[in-house]
């Protein structure tokens, strides 16, 4: 008994994690969980987007709970059609990647996610894009790229009602907190660049 107690502690410590006496609540990997995320975010009054994601976006974490940057958003406006997508603010750089159909979650690895097929050939590699379509039945790789977050996640639409609800099934793979120790300033979405004079090597 005691040492069931021991290990149920070591398992809450592995994701709770604090720092600075901030707790991060990290999820735990290869577990597959169920979250429903309602409505889209942009078919909210004006009142409720002012409020934030809320349950139209998934937030693997404490920490970007905290920050309203969710790993996930299920979006889309009225009587359109529904998209999810991760980068939401700065210089996010969060993909997608559509998996297709008849993919078992229980059994997809972080390895299967980027290859399906496990083929070196250019069409079998995961396609990955800024944003993805939302198809009842298709399952879903998510690269998280963020300032501060880096991760890998995979998710199954179960159930989707347009614009009002969609049902997910989804395991964490890899999710990390990190602090930057240095960046090269300037960055600019729109920015082109500019020639420069060779630099040598030494």
């Amino acid at each position: 008994m005691r040492r069931l107690v021991f290990v149920l502690v070591l398992m809450a410590f592995a994701v709770s994690v604090s720092a600075g006496g901030e707790s991060y609540s990290l999820p735990e990997l290869h577990v597959i969980k169920t979250v429903t995320l309602a409505p889209t975010h942009s078919c909210r009054s004006t009142e409720e987007i002012q409020k934030g994601f809320q349950e139209s976006a998934l937030f693997l974490s404490d920490y970007s709970r905290k920050r309203n940057g969710p790993d996930l958003v299920f979006d889309g406006a009225c009587r359109s059609r529904d998209y999810f997508y991760s980068s939401t603010a700065g210089d996010d750089m969060a993909l997608i990647g559509d998996l297709g159909t008849n993919v078992q979650l229980e059994k997809l690895t972080a390895h299967d996610a980027f290859n399906m097929r496990n083929v070196n050939t250019p069409a079998d590699y995961t396609r990955f894009v800024r944003m993805v379509q939302v198809v009842e039945g298709h399952t879903y790789v998510v690269l998280l790229n963020k300032r501060e977050i880096r991760g890998l996640f995979v998710f199954t639409v179960v159930n989707h009602v347009p614009n009002q609800r969609v049902l997910l099934r989804y395991a964490v793979k890899e999710y990390q907190i990190m602090e930057a120790k240095a960046q090269s300033e300037g960055f600019d979405w729109g920015r082109d660049n500019a020639e420069k004079s060779e630099v040598k090597q030494n």
